[in-house]
C-alpha cells in the first residue's frame, strides 16, 4: 500500500489524488471523443466535465461532512481548509455517492441552461462515471480506505497498521472491497461502450448504469466496515448503511428509465447526428 508515491520537500504526491485526477482525466476523454457521435459537440462535453469536475466534489465532501458532523463540531473550518487543525495539510473524507448525485444536479442544470436534453446528456457521461469509479477505487486501495471487513479468503489484504484500515483492524486481512468496485466498474464500462455502437433510446443507457451500479454497490456495502455514523440501523443479522439506501434509490430509478425507455416507439429514439449543437 503506497498513500504517498514521493515527497518534496513540503510537497507529496499522495496515490488517491492522482487516482482522482487520472479518474476524471480520461472519463474527460472519453466524453469529448463519444460526443460528436451522439449529437453533442466536444466544447459542450469540456465545458461540462469541469463543472462536473468541481460540484461533484463539493457533493462527494458535502455528504462526508453531513454524516461525520462529530469530526467537525469543533472545528468546522476543517469542513473547506487545506490544513486541518491536527497539522494535516489536505482534505481528506469524501462520500463518492454524494459526488455522483451532484453531478446528477450539475448535468441537469447546465443542460436546461444549454437548451439540451438531460437525459441524452447522461447517456453522453454514464459509460466516463463507470470508468471514473474504476480507477478512483484503486486510489482507495492504496490510501487503506473504503476496505471491507475482515476475510481469510486467499486474497484478503493485510493493511499497514499506520493506515486507516489497519488501525481499525491490526491483525486482520481484509475482503479488498475496492479492487471488487474496480473489477465491477471496468466490466460495465466496457459493457456500455459496446452496446452503445447500437442506437438505443434516450435514457436507456443512463437506466443501465443505475440499476447495474446500484445492485453492485448494495452488494458490496454488505462486505464493507463502516463506521457507525454510516449506519442508520443495525441488528445482529442486518445492517443498513446511508450507501444502501442511495444505492436502492438509484435502482428504483434506474427501473423507471429502463421501462419508460423501452415503452419509446424507434421514431422517438434521438438521432446521433455528427457536431449538432456544438457550443
Amino acid at each position: 500500500m503506497y498513500p504517498i508515491l514521493f515527497t518534496i520537500g513540503p510537497f507529496s504526491l499522495h496515490t488517491y489524488g492522482l487516482a482522482m485526477a487520472v479518474a476524471f482525466g480520461l472519463g474527460i476523454w472519453v466524453a469529448m471523443h463519444r460526443a460528436e457521435s451522439h449529437g453533442f459537440g466536444g466544447k459542450y462535453a469540456l465545458d461540462l466535465s469541469i463543472y462536473i469536475l468541481i460540484f461533484s466534489l463539493v457533493g462527494a465532501r458535502f455528504t462526508y461532512v453531513v454524516t461525520h458532523w462529530d469530526e467537525f463540531a469543533d472545528h468546522p473550518s476543517d469542513i473547506i481548509s487545506p490544513f486541518q487543525h491536527n497539522g494535516q495539510i489536505g482534505i481528506a473524507g469524501l462520500v463518492l455517492l454524494g459526488g455522483v448525485g451532484a453531478a446528477f444536479l450539475t448535468v441537469y442544470f447546465y443542460a436546461r441552461r444549454k437548451g439540451r436534453g438531460f437525459l441524452s446528456t447522461t447517456d453522453l457521461f454514464i459509460p466516463s462515471t463507470a470508468l471514473g469509479i474504476a480507477i478512483g477505487r484503486v486510489g482507495c486501495f492504496f490510501n487503506g480506505c473504503c476496505f471491507g471487513k475482515p476475510s481469510v479468503l486467499p486474497w484478503a489484504v493485510a493493511f499497514p497498521k499506520d493506515s486507516l484500515a489497519g488501525s481499525v483492524f491490526p491483525n486482520d486481512c481484509l475482503q479488498p472491497t475496492q479492487l471488487y468496485e474496480t473489477l465491477a466498474m471496468l466490466l460495465l464500462f466496457g459493457a456500455m461502450m459496446l452496446y452503445d455502437r447500437k442506437r438505443h433510446p434516450t435514457g436507456r443507457m443512463t437506466g443501465i448504469f443505475l440499476v447495474a451500479y446500484g445492485v453492485w454497490r448494495y452488494f458490496n456495502e454488505s462486505l464493507r466496515w463502516y463506521e457507525h455514523e454510516m449506519i442508520l440501523w443495525q441488528t445482529d443479522a442486518f445492517r443498513l448503511t446511508f450507501s444502501q439506501v442511495l444505492s436502492a434509490i438509484m435502482v428504483i430509478c434506474g427501473v423507471a428509465l429502463l421501462w419508460a425507455s423501452y415503452r419509446k416507439k424507434a421514431e422517438k429514439i434521438e438521432p446521433k447526428a455528427a457536431g449538432v449543437g456544438a457550443k
